[in-house]
């Protein structure tokens, strides 16, 4: 994790009041606007806030103070500091504070109707509940679960959308791709196929057929008009 000045506005407040630092070395060391450390400096801004001593809180030292005021062009660096913090890791089930614990077999049955490719661990990590819990509201063992309503966990705020999405797509990555059946679309056999073509041509012969019929008809027809017309 990189290393990040406390309080940046306080800090340069008390470079700007204690020292002969440029206003551009200590915007850069603060990480704010030149204008900013200089409206700083004519009291026009940040009115109110006491100044942090950096050399105090073990972030600077004068020894670099003494350094950049002798050299304008030179930039302020951070000590090191004495000790270092690991980072924590969270373990286990997530913390679900006491006014929303009610609400988890809520979430947990909406992600068992919804999500069932989701494994129980993943369910866990979620919204801060036992493997046993799970298997509860599955099996409907679970001493609520004729009050038991699903109900969205991001919705209900046990968990972001971005956790919910990223264990969905690992849960997706695992889980073995549909069969055609369980597509409900399968393709036609070769004979199938052929049976089908064939009876397509034979409702064509028959068409055809009526066709010559028709026409057959209106041929030994249009003799006896032309007589008729003949007679008249």
């Amino acid at each position: 994790m990189a290393q990040q000045l406390l309080m940046p506005k306080a800090t340069a407040i008390w470079l700007v009041d204690n020292t002969a630092l440029s206003f551009d070395q200590i915007a850069q060391f603060c990480k704010l606007h030149p204008l900013e450390v200089k409206a700083i400096a004519d009291g026009e801004a940040a009115q109110g806030i006491k100044g942090l001593d950096p050399i105090a809180t073990g972030q600077l030292s004068r020894d670099e103070i003494a350094r950049a005021e002798k050299n304008p062009a030179h930039k302020l660096k951070l000590s090191e500091p004495k000790v270092r913090v690991p980072e924590s890791k969270r373990r286990g089930p997530r913390y679900t504070p006491v006014s929303k614990r009610q609400d988890r077999p809520n979430a947990i049955l909406w992600l068992v109707r919804n999500h069932p490719e989701l494994k129980d661990a993943q369910i866990s990590r979620l919204v801060g509940t036992t493997k046993s819990t799970i298997e509860q509201i599955r099996e409907r063992t679970h001493w609520n679960s004729a009050n038991l309503a699903p109900m969205d966990p991001v919705t209900l705020g046990l968990c972001s959308q971005i956790d919910l999405d990223m264990e969905v797509e690992k849960a997706a990555k695992g889980r073995p791709l549909p069969t055609a059946a369980e597509l409900g679309a399968t393709l036609q056999s070769a004979h199938e196929t052929e049976r089908l073509t064939s009876h397509e041509r034979e409702e064509e012969k028959e068409i055809d057929a009526d066709a010559v019929f028709a026409k057959l008809k209106s041929l030994k027809s249009s003799p006896k008009d032309e007589d008729e017309d003949d007679h008249y």
